[in-house]
């Protein structure tokens, strides 16, 4: 089950990796310390019940549609190429730096725009529920989805919770031009080899 949960924890974190608006807010709330914990909650609990819908609903899929999972992983292992490639190229470009700065809004409107982030945004379906819902596919026992399932959620928990905290001391490093250009190579590697993944198992 080790190897089943790692596949689920490092599936989920090389997809919520890259510094797109949802995390970027996240860190911005980090570096004023602002609704830090409510905030990486929200979107730690909203990627659970996403992950869970993704497994879960795959299940059900295949019972109805046999051929189903071997489209889907076709179509993530596509994504998961494109979307490696583009990564390498920002890094090979030499990313792009963050800034930051501002004053934080209160409570409740700060965790409505985290929401939005997350709720109206089409990147997060095809994430979890579509390519985190088609890696799952490989294990057929029940017992193997749920761990999967479970450490997928446990990477959501850990990435924001360690990003809204550890903000501060993240901050100089994520305005480093090259610090960006690791993080796209890191992010676009392991993106490849997750469609390498994907392929080997249909």
């Amino acid at each position: 089950m080790l190897g089943v949960a790692t596949t689920g924890y490092l599936t989920a974190l090389s997809l919520i990796l890259a510094i797109g608006a949802q995390n970027a807010f996240v860190l911005r709330q980090g570096l004023l310390r602002a609704h830090v914990f409510w905030l990486c909650l929200l979107f730690s609990l909203s990627d659970a019940v996403l992950i869970a819908a993704g497994v879960a609903g795959f299940g059900t899929l295949v019972a109805i549609l046999p051929w189903f999972p071997t489209a889907m992983a076709l179509a993530g292992a596509g994504f998961l190429a494109v979307y490696g490639a583009l990564r390498l190229r920002a890094a090979w470009r030499g990313g792009e730096a963050l800034a930051l700065g501002g004053q934080s809004a209160p409570l409740w409107p700060t965790l409505a725009t985290g929401a939005a982030f997350t709720w109206l945004n089409p990147h997060v379906y095809l994430d979890t529920l579509g390519l985190i819902g088609a890696v799952s596919t490989q294990y057929a026992l029940r017992d193997e989805k749920l761990v999967f399932g479970i450490a997928a959620a446990t990477a959501s928990f850990s990435f924001f919770f360690a990003l809204g905290y550890g903000a501060r001391l993240l901050a100089p490093l994520m305005t480093s031009r090259r610090a960006w250009q690791l993080l796209d190579l890191g992010i676009g590697l392991v993106m490849w080899a997750l469609a390498a993944a994907l392929l080997r198992g249909l």
